[in-house]
C-alpha cells in the first residue's frame, strides 16, 4: 500500500504504470550492499560511505555491448528504480522549506523511476559481463536499463549564452 502523500505533496491520482506505450527491457541487474532504510541519498554520499560495492551484472546477449569500454572510464548507468513510488508530481522533500515538483528534483520518485549516474568503471570482465563501479546509492537487485560512455565536452552543459 502506498504510504498518503505529506503536506504540500499532490499525486497524480492514477498509476502511471498503467498507462505505458512501449515496453523497456532491462539488460542486467546492479549489485550493491545497499538496502531500503540503509542506503545513502546520492552519489556524493555513497562515495562518501565507500561506495556501495556497485557490480553491474549484464545479460549474456549485451555482453558484447562492452567492447570499447575500459576501466578508469566513465559511464552513465541508466537504472529503474522499481522499488520507487510512481504517482506524485510534487513533493515536499525534507530539506526544502516548500514543495516543488517531481521534475525539479532528484528524487527517485517519479513518474517513470529513472536514475541516471555518473560513475567509474573500477573493474571489467567482458566474458561474464561484470562492471564493477565506483559508487551508487541504488538498491541491491535495481534493474539497468542501459550503459553510456561520458563524454567530456558532450556531457557538460554549456555555460549561459553559449
Amino acid at each position: 500500500m502506498t504510504k498518503p502523500p505529506r503536506d504540500g505533496e499532490q499525486s497524480l491520482g492514477f498509476d502511471p504504470a498503467a498507462h505505458t506505450r512501449d515496453g523497456v527491457i532491462f539488460i542486467g541487474t546492479l549489485h550493491t550492499g545497499w538496502a531500503p532504510g540503509r542506503a545513502p541519498r546520492n552519489l556524493r554520499q555513497s562515495r562518501a560511505q565507500g561506495g556501495g560495492a556497485g557490480r553491474v551484472v549484464l545479460e549474456a546477449p549485451y555482453r558484447a555491448g562492452l567492447r570499447g569500454l575500459t576501466v578508469g572510464q566513465a559511464i552513465w548507468l541508466i537504472l529503474w528504480f522499481d522499488k520507487s513510488r510512481r504517482d506524485l508530481i510534487v513533493q515536499a522533500p525534507r530539506h526544502a522549506e516548500e514543495p516543488r515538483g517531481t521534475f525539479a528534483l532528484r528524487s527517485p520518485v517519479r513518474p517513470n523511476p529513472i536514475a541516471i549516474e555518473a560513475v567509474r568503471i573500477t573493474s571489467l570482465d567482458h566474458e561474464t559481463g561484470e562492471i564493477g563501479v565506483d559508487a551508487t546509492d541504488a538498491f541491491d537487485g535495481t534493474p539497468v536499463l542501459d550503459i553510456k560512455p561520458w563524454l567530456d565536452g558532450i556531457d557538460i552543459p554549456p555555460e549561459p549564452g553559449d
